[in-house]
């Protein structure tokens, strides 16, 4: 499923360096714009807009860039997110301006819906061991998401590899072919062992052997 780009309006930064603490403390955001043939600029946006768009976008989904006082319009990718790690907040952003008409790699979210008859035959549960699929796609081409159907696993022995994902035209895939997406995991009962059987103690007097004469 393709995603419309997700509009995002930055404004020139004057600050740079360890002044911008002070943009951070007005709850703005510094941000860099770069990419190929693209002259790198120093932007800023405010917190709570451009975490909107960062938490909708995710990696794979283009945003529609205008620059305040500007003509024109950008593409670009979320690409390195800094955090403070005492504190959780965000504090700077990359973003990867990117050329319509040339293709462009990102990580897709794999979406799984529906019920696995295999899980539910065999008693087991569906295991997802890998989340993402790395694919190449023109900017407004590049899916969303990725669904699987659980119901194609109809029996316990029943694997997704990455091949087996469903792909739009234009979106080829990067992830090795044999990765494996989905199995079902069946979970082993636990079986007691019986205690050994321990040799009765022979009574008195029963011996088998015969007595002297």
């Amino acid at each position: 499923m393709t995603t419309g780009a997700i509009d995002l309006e930055l404004e020139p930064r004057q600050l740079t360096g360890k002044k911008v603490r002070k943009l951070r403390r007005d709850g703005i955001i510094p941000v860099h714009l770069y990419g190929p043939g693209f002259d790198s600029r120093a932007m800023q946006c405010q917190t709570q807009r451009i975490v909107q768009v960062l938490s909708a976008a995710g990696g794979n989904t283009p945003i529609s860039i205008t620059v305040k006082g500007e003509q024109g319009t950008l593409l670009a990718f979320a690409r390195e997110i800094q955090w403070n790690p005492k504190r959780d907040d965000l504090t700077h952003v990359d973003l990867l301006v990117a050329d319509s008409s040339r293709p462009v790699s990102a990580q897709v979210p794999i979406v799984l819906t529906g019920d696995s008859p295999g899980a539910q035959l065999a008693g087991g549960t569906v295991v997802q061991q890998l989340r993402f699929l790395d694919v190449q796609a023109l900017p407004l081409e590049m899916p969303g998401e990725i669904e699987v159907d659980l119901r194609t696993l109809t029996e316990p022995e029943s694997v997704v590899r990455a091949a087996d994902l469903p792909l739009a035209e234009g979106v080829t895939r990067l992830t090795d072919g044999e990765e494996l997406i989905l199995r079902i995991e069946v979970a082993r009962a636990e079986v007691e062992e019986a205690p050994a059987e321990t040799p009765e103690a022979e009574e008195p007097g029963t011996s088998e052997e015969e007595p002297a004469e």
